[in-house]
């Protein structure tokens, strides 16, 4: 009855019978229960401890865990017997039984309850089997139908793709194919000043370069619209020539700014690419029509302008005798203040180096027969500057519009710039090595040098390479004109003979003043944009003009008057320079040096007239001090005697004396000045010095030592000399 009651709880599903009584399924399970507690008596009851499977180990194991038990450890403890507890509990086990049956036969309906429910739940679920897998079967069979169409959909939108772009295409080719009535009115009969005949233009040409295309490719449907196509650019081409060629031709009217025809060529630039593309004879004829009018016109506007340039030119000019080192005679009146009205002067800058100002530099070109009317006169480097300036702006002009309109680039424009403005450099070289080959005017050429130079570097920022040669090919012909001109004066002043100058005069000669007026101007410009060469030069003219001075110096018979020609030459020169050069430049520091050492000199020689003897005994006896010899002046009590007292009774009137010759002698007054403080300060020292000498026990007791003059007194007296400018 266990095994059937279990049967019946352990396999629900095959239970067919939803009836059972609940008595019989109660007693079902009771029995078995009862059942498996003889079995636990039973195995207590009958085990054999001498049987020789048992294992001695296991038991002492298991006795051992059952001594660890608590509850047998309390039992241990108390010293229970064991038999009468296990009786007791048996007992109770057997009350927990009866106990126990009786609450399964109280719940036997609700035990019999739940079994009819599993019973009937493994149904249901049975049939949600049924239903799931017919599911299953549905879902399969759909999803082979989801691929098949996502296949079919994948397949209709290639085809699509296909359709669309071949669509495109074929729509590209009949558009491209169909010549529309508009641009056949347009091209036939607008003029070509119209934006509607540019834009009827822009797609004409589309469509030939699209029929080149499908010839190459031998496409049938090219043949119906090449003969309209044609003819179509035939009449464009002529149109777009004759219109080219009117503006061309315009340029060639008197009085024409051609620079208006230029910018309304640019506004049309795509004509002569499509003349370029399409009818390249017809390109090239406008071209060559192009250069030979514009060579044309720039020949002959720059001829005629600086052909009428040169005659508002100075009429004086320098020639090959007006060198630095040549006499200044009356035929010549370098300096005797000629008329500057109609000539420049040779040797001195004046304003003539404004001309490499920003302003004068960029500034308008001059006009001719404007100058002419108000009777103006100008130096070459004005002129040169209008001209180039007036070919800088021309030619950068020029060389963008070639690039622009011709659409060209590197060599390509270099060498259409040159075929148009080739002869005009030319004649421009030509004219100006004519020019430069008989000019001995070094400043105007130095000037030009760095006109060039600077318009070079406009041209450089502008980045136009058209006129980079033609500047080289000037720099070419005049510094080596100006190294000769600068080499010419060299040799004139080493060649000058002193005594062929005219009357002797400490005053600054006329020769040295042309140097320094020379050498400030050359230094001045040369700073922006410095040569060696140049620098060279400057560096053997100031040795030969220094080497003159000392020659003219020494054609005076006293060390006094060539001292004073000497610092008067050398101060002129410093104060011209340092006008124009920098402080720090070597020319400044060079004559500073001669003009310390030379005035130093010279204090020493008009201080020795007067305090000559005091000056003497003041040197002889501070080097006898150096030695401890100092008592070998013991017995000059009398020369002593008379330096303290002429020194006491003269001093005023030699101080004023010399300050007035001091004052006569030299032309820079504030040179004077500084000469005259120089002296009285070395008065003072020498004064001061003999001051010591008296102190030393030597000549302590010398009477004519109360004669002395204070020094503090000496020195309030002696600023009252000095003479303030």
């Amino acid at each position: 009855m266990a095994d059937g009651v279990a049967g019946t709880l352990g396999a629900g599903s095959d239970v067919n019978t939803a009836a059972a009584n609940p008595t019989e399924i109660a007693m079902a399970y009771l029995q078995d229960e009862k059942t498996d507690g003889d079995i636990a008596n039973l195995s207590l009851g009958e085990l054999d401890l001498t049987t020789d499977e048992f294992i001695l180990d296991e038991v002492d194991i298991h006795i051992q865990a059952n001594l660890e038990d608590d509850l047998v450890k309390e039992a241990l403890k108390t010293g229970v017997d064991l038999r009468q507890y296990s009786k007791q509990v048996e007992t109770e086990l057997q009350k927990i039984e009866q106990a126990s049956i009786k609450d399964y036969i109280k719940e036997s309906q609700n035990i019999a309850l739940l079994h009819n429910q599993i019973t009937a739940c493994d149904s249901i679920l049975e049939r949600m089997e049924g239903m799931l897998s017919g599911f299953q079967s549905d879902l399969s069979s759909i999803s082979s139908e989801i691929q098949t169409l996502q296949q079919q959909s994948v397949s209709m939108n290639i085809r699509l793709k296909n359709r669309q772009a071949v669509r495109s295409q074929l729509s590209q080719l009949v558009d491209e194919l169909v010549v529309p009535g508009a641009m056949i009115s347009t091209i036939l009969d607008s003029p070509v000043t119209e934006q509607e005949f540019l834009e009827q233009l822009h797609e004409l040409n589309n469509k030939i370069n699209f029929a080149k295309e499908l010839s190459f490719r031998e496409t049938l449907a090219c043949s119906d619209i090449q003969d309209i196509v044609d003819r179509l650019k035939l009449k464009a081409v002529s149109k777009i020539r004759e219109f080219i060629l009117q503006k061309i031709y315009s340029f060639r009217k008197p009085m024409t700014n051609y620079q208006i025809p230029q910018n309304t060529l640019l506004k049309y630039r795509f004509f002569y690419q499509f003349l370029l593309a399409n009818e390249r004879t017809v390109a090239k004829e406008v071209r060559d029509e192009y250069v030979d009018t514009m060579s044309k016109i720039y020949y002959s506007y720059f001829k005629s302008y600086s052909g009428r340039l040169l005659k508002v030119q100075y009429e004086e000019v320098a020639d090959k005798d007006d060198l630095m080192g040549v006499e200044d005679t009356a035929k010549k009146g370098f300096f005797s203040k000629p008329s500057l009205k109609s000539r420049n002067t040779i040797f001195t800058l004046g304003q003539r180096g404004t001309i490499l100002s920003p302003a004068e530099l960029e500034g308008p070109i001059l006009v001719p027969h404007t100058a002419q009317r108000g009777d103006s006169r100008y130096p070459y480097e004005t002129l040169f500057r209008s001209q180039h300036y007036a070919l800088l702006d021309n030619g950068c002009r020029e060389y963008l519009f070639l690039s622009d309109f011709f659409m060209v680039a590197g060599n390509s424009a270099l060498d259409l710039f040159n075929s148009i403005m080739g002869k005009t450099l030319s004649m421009f070289l030509k004219s100006m090595s004519t020019y430069v080959s008989d000019c001995y005017d070094s400043i105007a050429i130095f000037l030009c040098i760095h006109i060039i130079l600077r318009f070079r570097a406009i041209t450089a920022k502008r980045n136009i390479p058209a006129l980079d040669k033609y500047w080289e090919a000037v720099l070419e012909l005049l510094w080596p004109r100006f190294e000769l001109i600068l080499e010419m004066n060299i040799h004139s002043i080493r060649n000058t003979d002193p005594q062929k100058l005219g009357l002797l005069d400490t005053r600054p000669h006329y020769i040295t003043r042309r140097y320094a007026e020379f050498s400030s101007a050359i230094v001045s410009i040369n700073q922006t944009f410095p040569n060696e060469r140049t620098n060279a030069l400057l560096g053997q003219l100031q040795v030969e003009v220094e080497n003159f001075v000392l020659k003219m110096a020494a054609e005076f018979p006293s060390r006094r008057d060539q001292l004073i020609f000497l610092i008067n030459n050398y101060d002129m020169m410093l104060s011209v320079l340092m006008e124009r050069a920098a402080d720090d430049s070597k020319e400044v520091e060079g004559f500073q040096q001669l003009l310390l050492a030379r005035t130093q000199e010279f204090i020493e020689e008009i201080l020795s007239p007067p305090f000559g003897g005091m000056i003497a005994f003041v040197k002889e006896a501070e080097a006898l001090m150096e030695k401890g010899q100092l008592d070998r002046l013991k017995n000059e009590e009398a020369r002593i005697t008379q330096l303290v007292r002429g020194f006491s009774g003269t001093w005023k009137q030699s101080v004023e004396s010399m300050s007035q010759d001091v004052m006569r002698s030299f032309t820079n007054f504030k040179n004077g000045t500084s000469i005259i403080q120089g002296a009285l300060t070395q008065l003072i020292q020498y004064y001061h010095g003999f001051h010591k000498v008296l102190n030393q026990p030597t000549f302590r007791s010398l009477a004519v030592r109360s004669e002395l003059i204070n020094l503090h007194h000496l020195m309030v007296e002696v600023k009252k000399h000095k003479p303030n400018f």
